[in-house]
């Protein structure tokens, strides 16, 4: 049997020369990003904890593990996240999702300094019962306690970054 495109009715704008329309990110795809972020620490900084204490390491239940517990636990993860921050505006679970981290203001790259508030932020919005995180889901922008206190915004193509024409294939009779 032939088959005939059909074209969603929707239009789409791809010859535009402006800047492609932003929305902010919610808390669902924010908690997806934040999930990738997670495993990918995971899978760096087990195998060294392991590799230092052995299976002592499951039954350790200090918060700090020594001077090794505090570069890899602690340190290690701070570092990588304000880098990828301060690189990429966004983790590589952020990337994952097309989101990068903004000034709420300028829409421009943080700087540095809010990149660090931000990221202090965090604590700040998981000591109360993670109720810092779960604003994401409630505020007009989207914005989390971290985001607020750094004064930031997580944005994302309207589009998600995708480039190619929709077509749909249907069955002729």
């Amino acid at each position: 049997m032939p088959q005939q495109e059909i074209e969603p009715k929707a239009e789409f704008n791809t010859e535009s020369t402006t800047e492609p329309e932003l929305e902010y990110v919610g808390f669902w795809a924010r908690l997806l990003a934040s999930l990738i972020d997670t495993v990918l620490l995971l899978l760096v900084i087990t195998p060294i904890m392991l590799a230092i204490f052995g299976s002592a390491y499951w039954e350790d239940s200090r918060l700090v593990k020594g001077p090794a517990g505090l570069l890899f636990e602690w340190l290690l993860p701070a570092i990588a996240t304000i880098g990828f921050w301060w690189l990429k505006q966004g983790t590589p679970g952020k990337m994952a999702i097309g989101a990068k981290i903004v000034d709420a203001k300028s829409g421009q790259e943080p700087k540095p300094a809010q990149l660090a508030v931000r990221y202090v932020g965090y604590f700040v919005s998981t000591f109360a019962l993670c109720l810092g995180f779960a604003w994401v889901g409630w505020d007009k922008k989207k914005q989390g306690w971290h985001d607020k206190m750094a004064g930031t915004v997580v944005v994302r193509r309207k589009d998600h970054g995708k480039k190619e024409k929709v077509i749909f294939q249907q069955d002729v009779a």
